[in-house]
């Protein structure tokens, strides 16, 4: 007796058919739905800046990227609750929500600084001395002093 492996499935097909999982893709496509609902009535510089969060019980939550965006839509408010009742999702609509979010960054890998080498540290400082600028001297020389010196211990 071999053995024999089910046939691939697509991620999409694994998704809709798990039951676990069923739930939450149809909560992402109604998300989906209603963000692109949404930014029909935004304007099109706020559209990359809100993003709907949930919609439960006539309540909507929208994340701002950050509080000059939060701003400008709480003054739009009145006009963004009144053409979003008039799309049949939002026909319950009551209220609006706002909440600033700015957007996760990345932290930066500090890596390794750049190091000067004894060679380089000695052009600077032959350059700093034929230079009569004192401010542009002292800069190089400055620069010349950054050189790692390399303990053998």
């Amino acid at each position: 007796m071999t053995f024999r492996p089910l046939p691939a499935r697509t991620p999409t097909a694994l998704l809709r058919d798990a039951k676990p999982l069923k739930a939450l893709f149809g909560e992402a496509q109604r998300l989906a739905r209603l963000q692109a609902l949404l930014e029909s009535q935004l304007q099109p510089a706020a559209r990359p800046h809100c993003h709907i969060a949930s919609w439960r019980e006539g309540c909507l939550l929208l994340i701002i990227t950050d509080g000059h965006w939060a701003t400008r839509l709480r003054y739009q408010q009145p006009r963004l609750l009144r053409q979003l009742r008039g799309l049949e999702e939002f026909a319950n609509l009551s209220r609006i929500l706002f909440k600033v979010q700015p957007p996760a960054t990345q932290q930066r890998d500090p890596g390794h600084a750049l190091q000067l080498s004894q060679t380089a540290a000695s052009h600077l400082c032959e350059t700093a001395d034929t230079i009569s600028d004192p401010t542009l001297r002292a800069a190089l020389l400055r620069l010349a002093s950054r050189v790692k010196k390399h303990d053998p211990e």
